[in-house]
């Protein structure tokens, strides 16, 4: 068995490639970890098979120095050039990465002008004016850095909900294998699908609550144990998520079930009508006086209350109960919210041409494999020269090498696009003759983030006003535990959509989940059409469209309120419209 996978060898080479940089090392050298860890996180061949098989070397970006630490990495779990470099800084300093605005030459300069080590020490530097007065920061930096360390404690201590569920779903496959389990769920704000958790909570009903206590201390993964009781045990795994068990009878598990996946604010306003009503409610079940009331499962607890079953996603008190309440006719104000199996076909899709890992035949290949009708090729345009944005002549030899493809794909309709960079001044970066060859446009903004608001919004809304535009790409650019998304007019934003037929995208990258659940239900109400796309750099990221329809669940979104629920003959009609 393989100590580490691609993605966590994937990690440590970016890591070293920090390191490199803060050390002030050979430019080119950084390059390789970086892109050498680009690579293997975007393969679908394990690092360990290619190591057994001697391969290594024939991928394009592995050189001898570097397949060395991958076989190191696979055979160990541990690569020794990395623990050297970690000695030979200060322990805090890689935390200073996760500061938005701080990368690592700025971190360099930091660590040998001021003597910054940690978040701590850089806090304290910014609220003295030190950064203010070093050349390369200034003022206007001070402030972004200490508005980046504001963020980066509101949120330490979060995971992204990917590696919770993937962490989460290995866990739950090793307990499911014990002989001693009846029923188990996974609960808490994973199962409301939250874009970040704090922890996992992981339920399971038995007659031996301590045999399953036991195996789950005992978890390969596990990094310390927290608790160990009869009936609730804690741990630290190895990725630093903690995961709570609790083992109940299967009688209590429905009630169990619906209390640990909270919201709190959702529970205390159904206990609020329980007791209204004379019930009483807990993880232990429900009672009338004395009286235990059976439930066999959730839907059932919801019509105690006189109220149809809600979606865990929709738990957070935000007027689902008063939706949920069964009218005179059984009616329901709920959603008929949006399904995984309604996505028809996806955009946003890069490959090798711009700064994906994929070729264009294995992002399609793999498009088909999932299923789609139709697959949008949206590669990054010519601004983005850090991303290998496509000047008009790879333009030219990237749609002969689609014809060549659109012959060979009976099954799957491959629809051409662009991701174009939204300039300052809210315009596209290629002429309308160029954007005329496409079928679609994605407009992004990839760029001066820190524009205010009335302007940034007037920059959005100029480029949604441009005819060729068809989806509004991550709309306030966030990134997830790293960087606040930029202010825009939410109002202003959806009405110019809707007036120009434009899209606002829901990018599935679990980096990003942008937009946001909560502005999910303002568009709906603006009649604006949403459109969940992977944002996908290889084809592992194709899979990621089922976190952005969790959000989309989380929003209140039904299939209607999804561009991309349209079937393909739908969405070639739609298109063509948009060219008219």
């Amino acid at each position: 068995m393989t100590l580490m996978d691609n993605k966590a060898i994937a990690e440590v080479l970016e890591e070293i490639g920090e390191l490199l940089e803060i050390k002030g090392d050979n430019p080119f050298k950084i390059r390789a970890y970086h892109n050498a860890a680009r690579i293997l996180e975007g393969m679908s061949r394990d690092a360990q098979e290619l190591v057994e098989k001697g391969t290594l070397r024939q991928i394009k970006g592995i050189g001898e120095a570097l397949a060395e630490k991958i076989t190191e990495l696979v055979q160990t779990g541990k690569c020794k050039h990395h623990l050297e470099l970690k000695k030979s800084l200060p322990k805090g300093i890689l935390d200073l990465l996760e500061i938005p605005g701080l990368g690592p030459k700025r971190a360099k300069v930091l660590y040998e002008k001021l003597k910054i080590k940690s978040v701590s020490d850089l806090e304290k530097a910014c609220q003295r004016n030190k950064l203010a007065e070093l050349d390369g920061f200034g003022e206007k930096s001070q402030s972004k850095i200490l508005e980046g360390i504001k963020h980066h404690k509101k949120t330490e201590g979060y995971f992204l909900i990917s590696q919770a569920t993937e962490e989460g779903g290995q866990f739950v496959r090793y307990l499911k294998k014990l002989r001693d389990v009846i029923r188990i769920e996974v609960a808490g704000s994973l199962r409301r699908h939250k874009e970040i958790v704090h922890d996992i909570d992981i339920l399971v009903s038995s007659k031996r609550p301590h045999s399953i206590n036991e195996a789950f201390t005992r978890y390969s993964e596990v990094d310390q144990v927290l608790a160990k009781g009869e009936t609730k045990s804690s741990v630290i795994l190895k990725s630093g998520i903690q995961v709570d068990l609790r083992t109940i009878t299967d009688q209590e598990f429905p009630y169990a079930l619906y209390y640990f996946t909270g919201s709190k604010e959702h529970n205390v306003a159904v206990r609020t009508i329980a007791k209204r009503t004379g019930f009483k409610i807990s993880e232990y079940g429900i009672f009338k006086g004395k009286r235990f009331i059976s439930c066999k499962d959730e839907a059932d607890i919801f019509k105690v209350f006189g109220l149809h079953y809600i979606p865990p996603e929709l738990r957070e008190n935000t007027g689902e109960i008063e939706a949920a309440r069964v009218g005179a006719y059984g009616h329901t104000p709920l959603p008929k919210l949006v399904e995984e199996k309604d996505i028809k076909g996806v955009f946003h899709v890069h490959s090798t041409y711009s700064d994906g890992v994929a070729s264009l035949e294995e992002m399609i290949r793999r498009s088909e494999e999932l299923g789609y009708e139709y697959v949008g090729i949206s590669d990054h345009s010519k601004t983005a020269v850090y991303a290998n944005g496509l000047s008009e002549e790879r333009l030219k030899k990237q749609h002969k090498e689609l014809d060549q493809l659109e012959k060979r794909f009976k099954k799957i309709r491959i629809f051409r696009g662009i991701e174009s960079d939204i300039l300052q001044d809210g315009s596209l970066d290629y002429s309308d003759k160029i954007l005329d060859t496409f079928d679609f446009v994605i407009g992004s903004i990839h760029s001066r983030f820190q524009m205010p608001e009335r302007e940034m919004t007037k920059r959005i809304c100029r480029a949604m006003e441009h005819p060729r535009m068809s989806i509004l790409g991550h709309p306030t650019g966030r990134l997830l535990l790293g960087r606040v998304g930029y202010a825009i007019d939410y109002d202003a934003v959806f009405e110019t959509a809707k007036k120009n037929g434009v899209a606002i995208e829901l990018n599935a990258n679990p980096h990003r989940l942008d937009l946001d659940w909560r502005v999910c239900r303002k568009a709906k109400a603006q009649d604006v059409r949403l459109c969940i796309n992977p944002d996908a750099h290889s084809v592992e990221g194709l899979s990621d469209v089922p976190y952005g329809v969790g959000i989309a669940r989380k929003g209140w979104l039904e299939r209607r309120n999804i561009l991309n629920t349209m079937s393909v003959s739908e969405m070639e009609k739609f298109l063509e419209a948009r060219k008219r």
